[in-house]
């Protein structure tokens, strides 16, 4: 029945927003360093900034947690519409964006939250795995060239819609893609406006980004 459907879709797509709100970071700094990670660094709810404010350990804790928390809610909207994996439908599809969302804007720290991007990766390893094969040189490369991780993961992740329709993949799976990424970049042009206040000028802030160093 519709209605049966309906409701089904909407408990999918509400507790893959709670799963996406659990913040990974806040927990973890506050377990290992007594501290909040939106008060250190960049503000930031993610493993970028735990990681340059508390250590290796602990940012890695927190990058398991948050891609497991994308593939988490992709997995429990399968089960939840009797599905099997890696098949298309547009609750599972939601659910992704409901989790990445989640990871944005919780609603445990006040709408807080971090750039989205373990929950991103999470979800398409579950919606798109080939897609995301390819996305892993991709990103490699651009680590080298950048060694810049968040940067270099934005970029990256450009290569998925594209790898979606040169795979011939139904035009959903492509749409579901630059709707995540369009949701990603609107979610980062706060903190890109932050950073270029603070470093000063479009140069500094490149300089920044590329981690090259600052004349002596």
């Amino acid at each position: 029945m519709i209605v049966n459907e309906v409701i089904t879709g909407t408990i999918a797509i509400v507790l893959a927003y709670l799963i996406g709100s659990f913040p990974s970071a806040y927990v973890v700094t506050r377990l290992m360093s007594g501290k909040d990670i939106r008060q250190l660094g960049s503000g930031n709810v993610g493993a970028h900034n735990t990681y340059r404010e508390v250590g290796m350990a602990a940012a890695v804790l927190v990058a398991v947690l948050d891609v497991g928390k994308g593939a988490a809610a992709v997995v429990l909207a399968h089960r939840l519409v009797d599905i099997p994996l890696y098949q298309l439908n547009t609750i599972v599809l939601l659910a992704g964006v409901a989790v990445v969302a989640g990871h944005m804007w919780s609603i445990y720290i006040r709408f807080t939250g971090g750039n989205g991007l373990g929950a991103s990766v999470g979800v398409l390893i579950m919606v798109l795995p080939w897609e995301f094969l390819i996305f892993i040189p991709v990103f490699a490369i651009l680590v080298l060239i950048t060694r810049n991780v968040v940067l270099s993961t934005n970029i990256g992740l450009l290569s998925v819609p594209v790898s979606a329709w040169f795979l011939e993949k139904e035009w959903l799976y492509v749409v579901f893609c630059i709707a995540l990424i369009i949701l990603l970049v609107l979610n980062f042009i706060p903190t890109a406006m932050n950073a270029m206040v603070k470093a000063g000028s479009r140069r500094n802030m490149a300089d920044e980004l590329l981690r090259r160093k600052k004349n002596q």
